[in-house]
């Protein structure tokens, strides 16, 4: 599974704003840290506005900043909102769905097993988790983070 540029700079966005808590950051400056469109940014900003992740003032000396604590807004939940599909394969949509192999197939389950995982490990992290301290403060210690289990090999036949 990949996600898409749009759900990259929605957290590029939150983080650098956690990053700045007492700032007002601006589309420009975000645009040019991250080597980003200042189009596709102000789609985002737009977006994240409407969810009431962050507040925009506008004109001359405008600019952005979150509205909520880094550590009440869970990644998991940035994840949901800025992504359109998580069908891993064709029969997770059962409008769409034209395998043959539904009636048998075990690999659906496994499948949503893996994205409930997957959802599971990104609500257990917050924007505080993952944004860096803001300038000129000493670094926070992280959280401890989650050994997975190591994959298992099957035997050759």
């Amino acid at each position: 599974m990949r996600l898409s540029e749009y759900t990259d700079y929605t957290l590029r966005v939150l983080m650098y704003c956690a990053a700045r808590p007492q700032e007002l950051v601006t589309i420009g400056e975000l645009a040019e840290h991250h080597g980003v469109s200042k189009n596709h940014l102000m789609k985002v900003v737009n977006d994240l506005a409407r969810q009431g992740l962050i507040e925009t003032t506008r004109g001359r000396g405008g600019g952005l900043r979150l509205m909520k604590d880094p550590a009440e807004i869970r990644i998991g939940d940035v994840v949901r909102a800025s992504e359109t599909d998580f069908r891993l394969v064709e029969c997770f949509d059962a409008r769409t769905n034209a395998c043959s192999l539904t009636p048998s197939c075990r690999l659906k389950h496994l499948f949503n097993h893996a994205l409930q995982a997957y959802f599971e490990a990104l609500d257990a992290a917050t924007l505080a988790d993952v944004a860096s301290p803001p300038p000129g403060t000493a670094k926070r210690s992280r959280p401890a983070t989650v050994a997975l289990p190591a994959p298992t090999r099957r035997a050759a036949r």
